[in-house]
């Protein structure tokens, strides 16, 4: 576990979400335990759902928690719960403000709810819908994913055209992350290791995430998302679309369509924080992908990890 960092030197920070592939059965579970901020964000996604989401993310079954309508609600309410015990961990309103909040996929949601767009109950019960929608999606267009690791985008790029695979996920220099149909994926495979790449690993996923495959889940998020009341953000969103903030909650909810059926940006936008000054990352939620990736992206750059109760114990970053 990282060390925490105080922030009264001035540096400029960023607060980022992991997202689907971050679940583990028991997350959560030492916060809920020790924070009663953090409990009622649980019991808050219960009530919203209508159904024990906390007794899914504590004790599994394993399998039943990775399916994707039930890994995102999970993943959003434990990443929720880590930043509000942070929160009540330092006896502040606001925990040392970021100027970026930003997630991968399904943390941009957790990421509005930390900009104050949409409030939390109404997140879940998205999420929740976006889980569906795209599992149905899934069986309807049965498709996969798989990461290619040291090949560069225009390569890729290439190997796509080529075989009617999709880039999905632009994660750092080193790895980028394919859709498509499984057959599309076995001939970008095979196309990528004759190209060059390093691996070439297929990812336990149940669909082809961010590609055109998704395109059925789009008008059912689009009924849901105008269901919701969305506020302006209070912290700039560093977003997939772009890599690049959106202000308006106008942006958001094309942002939110927009990265159903399009490449996650995540390289850019870490690069575009960096840009700007950012000096420290804080991964809020469970798992430590995001970090990885940043340092992957950001060499020596200060990345912090807030996941557990032990991670909240140290001296945690005041303002």
């Amino acid at each position: 576990m990282s060390s925490m960092v105080s922030t009264t030197n001035g540096q400029r920070i960023a607060y980022v979400f992991p997202g689907q592939g971050s679940q583990a059965v028991g997350m959560g579970v030492d916060l809920f335990e020790h924070s009663s901020a953090a409990r009622s964000v649980f019991e808050e996604a219960d009530d919203a759902l209508g159904f024990p989401l906390t007794r899914l993310c504590f004790e599994g079954p394993a399998d039943v928690l990775q399916q994707t309508v039930n890994a995102q609600p999970a993943i959003l309410t434990a990443s929720v719960a880590c930043l509000r015990a942070a929160v009540e961990a330092n006896g502040q309103e606001i925990v040392a403000w970021p100027i970026y909040v930003a997630g991968h996929s399904l943390g941009e949601y957790s990421a509005l709810v930390a900009a104050d767009v949409v409030d939390f109950a109404d997140a879940v019960r998205l999420v929740r819908e976006r889980g569906r929608l795209m599992q149905a999606a899934g069986e309807a267009m049965p498709g996969g994913m798989a990461a290619i690791i040291n090949l560069d985008e225009a390569s890729m790029e290439e190997v796509c055209r080529e075989t009617g695979a999709e880039i999905a996920n632009l994660n750092s220099a080193g790895q980028i992350v394919i859709s498509g149909t499984k057959e599309a994926l076995a001939r970008a495979v095979d196309l990528a290791r004759a190209r060059g790449a390093k691996r070439a690993i297929p990812l336990d996923v149940s669909a082809a995430f961010h590609s055109s495959l998704m395109a059925p889940a789009v008008e059912g998020m689009e009924k849901a998302i105008a269901e919701v009341d969305f506020r302006e953000p209070r912290i700039a969103i560093v977003v997939n679309g772009t890599g690049t903030p959106v202000t308006t909650s106008k942006q958001v909810k094309e942002e939110l369509l927009w990265q159903l059926t399009n490449c996650v940006q995540w390289q850019r936008s870490v690069e575009y924080m960096l840009r700007e000054g950012v000096s420290t990352f804080v991964e809020i939620g469970p798992g430590k992908v995001l970090s990885g990736l940043i340092k992957r992206i950001g060499g020596d750059v200060q990345v912090v990890n807030v996941g557990d109760v032990s991670s909240l114990e140290m001296e945690a970053l005041k303002k």
